[in-house]
């Protein structure tokens, strides 16, 4: 079995695979003052929870945006699971081209995900991620990542907006009943809602306006289901898109 870890600002998520199959997902937050211990014990805790034994465990691939987590998080593998694991970046064979001013400066979670989508669904591919941030990754038929779109996600504009305003309470980000709020709580959701969602697809609809070619549009993200309902210009939302380039990435690189 294979796990595979996202480790990003706010969550570090895994995935247990068997094969392509993810057989669990769990989450736990990203915290830099965590040691390997803490973090060891928690992933012993959920292998727990889907059955598994440490001993189950084939290898472990990261991708990580989090370089202060890292040598925690690192040695918890190796403390607890006896695997040094393999990381995305540089040296390792993704089968996707890079063709950005700084190959370097593309997130190993965005790499992943144009992975997943590219080797998911073919190219050329759109590939958003509704994340702490908004990623939109452009990815030709030739599978060569070729611009990027970066945006605050809609969390992360929520936090500033009960942040920065003492009046307004935090509320859950979902979808409202109806435009027409009618107190406070309902007036956020709704125009956290439909702003973002304008916003996603007037960012799609200029990708179409500047590329001569006819492209997929996947998306992904935990808060990315609550609009693929509302709108015909996403094609595909898959939860699992991250893992599925992570998985993608270790074959091309397994001993």
């Amino acid at each position: 079995m294979l796990i595979a870890v996202d480790i990003g600002n706010t969550n570090i998520v895994l995935g247990f695979l068997r094969g392509q199959e993810v057989i669990g997902t769990y989450r736990m937050a990203t915290k830099v003052s965590h040691t390997s211990d803490e973090y060891g014990l928690m992933l012993r805790q959920f292998l727990t929870l889907s059955g598994l034994e440490p001993d189950d465990v084939d290898d472990v691939i990261i991708a990580s945006v989090v370089p202060k987590v890292m040598h925690s998080f690192r040695s918890s593998i190796i403390k607890f699971l006896r695997i040094d694991p393999m990381i995305v970046g540089p040296g390792l064979k993704s089968g996707i081209g890079i063709r950005l001013d700084d190959p370097k400066s593309l997130g190993a979670d965005c790499l992943a995900d144009c992975a997943g989508a590219y080797f998911s669904y073919g190219g050329p591919v759109l590939v958003a991620d509704f994340g702490t941030a908004t990623t939109f990754n452009y990815v030709n038929a030739k599978g060569t990542i070729v611009s990027g779109f970066i945006a605050p996600g809609i969390r992360t504009a929520a936090a500033a907006l009960w942040g920065e305003t003492a009046q307004l309470p935090e509320v859950e980000i979902t979808r409202p009943d109806s435009i027409l709020a009618t107190d406070t709580k309902t007036a956020m959701q709704a125009g956290l809602y439909y702003n973002f969602l304008g916003g996603i697809e007037r960012t799609i609809r200029q990708f179409h306006d500047e590329i001569d070619e006819e492209f997929t549009v996947v998306s992904t993200g935990g808060l990315g289901s609550i609009f693929i309902n509302d709108t015909d210009l996403i094609d595909i939302y898959d939860p699992e898109l991250m893992f599925k380039g992570m998985y993608a990435i270790y074959q091309r690189n397994v001993k």
